[in-house]
């Protein structure tokens, strides 16, 4: 399995099992280092990630192994499609400078609602033209549902999907899309895996916001301690089973959480077994639409 390192966490104070705050540089160097050591490829951030890019480029060596992925500005209500895109082009410069990067491996429009707008096709331009001019191999976007990937596939030519995928959340391996991705050729990134770590949390210590699901998630752990599997390993091979992803993208706070994932033993699991731990409850599955609340994650981020 291929493992990608989100850096919100570089730049952001993230997560719900967060409670040290934003990593420090002198540990994202140390994160970065084990990465490139251990055959991390992909590295994903965005321009709304707070100083992320920033610190990546203080942090990065000139030479790396790394294929970046960023992800463009949302678009203001008040803004028509040429200043949208103008702003999407300024917002692109100042990610390779803040990275000090010429070129990166992939853009991505970060919120699919952007492409689905009336301004949608002016910014596909500008992507498709970044592309042209070689500052980027492959374009995408981030999306959330099945509704997403239909409209988006029926009119563009997108190159890279980020989607979510967890035990908890197969929406889109139920409803047929993570193959269609497949048939189509579109590199997938597989996000939320760990549910911003609330798969790896025993029962007692879940914040209150998720108390309907909490004997569901009892339920889970139990049959996980059956199979003698531990939820880490749980939820890297649940994922690590599905052919259509290419890459799976998490977080870490510090180099010994990454030491700690790098250090586990991916087992096969059977994908068909996890069937009965599906949710479909979009307020459970999707981080955006989790509360305020000093126990989760601020809802400024749709991913």
């Amino acid at each position: 399995m291929k493992l990608g390192l989100g850096t919100v966490q570089f730049g952001l104070d993230y997560g719900i099992t967060n409670a040290a705050g934003r990593t420090s540089e002198v540990e994202v160097g140390r994160i970065l280092r084990l990465a490139a050591n251990n055959g991390i490829r992909v590295l994903d951030t965005a321009a709304g990630y707070g100083e992320s890019e920033t610190v990546l480029g203080r942090t990065l060596p000139a030479r790396h192994p790394f294929a970046i992925v960023t992800k463009t500005p949302a678009r203001r209500k008040e803004e028509n499609g040429d200043a949208y895109a103008e702003r999407v082009k300024a917002t692109f410069r100042r990610s390779l400078a803040r990275m000090g990067q010429k070129k990166i491996y992939g853009l991505l429009a970060h919120h699919a609602e952007d492409l689905l707008s009336a301004q949608g096709e002016i910014l596909m331009q500008v992507l498709l033209e970044l592309r042209r001019q070689g500052f980027v191999e492959k374009v995408g976007v981030s999306i959330y549902n099945a509704a997403q990937i239909d409209t988006i596939l029926a009119r563009y030519p997108v190159q890279l999907v980020q989607l979510p995928v967890s035990v908890l959340d197969q929406r889109l391996i139920d409803s047929g899309h993570l193959a269609r991705l497949r048939r189509a050729g579109i590199e997938v990134h597989a996000r939320s895996v760990f549910l911003q770590g609330l798969l790896l949390m025993t029962p007692d210590a879940i914040p209150p916001y998720f108390s309907a699901i909490r004997d569901h998630l009892g339920r889970y752990l139990a049959y996980l301690e059956s199979l003698a599997l531990t939820p880490m390993e749980a939820a890297l091979g649940f994922v690590h089973g599905l052919p259509e992803v290419d890459h799976v993208v998490f977080g870490v706070n510090t180099a010994t959480q990454l030491q700690e994932i790098l250090a586990v033993q991916i087992k096969q699991v059977d994908t068909r077994s996890m069937a009965r731990f599906a949710l479909s409850d979009p307020a459970m599955l999707d981080p955006s639409r989790w509360p305020l609340d000093p126990r989760l994650t601020p809802n400024l981020l749709k991913n």
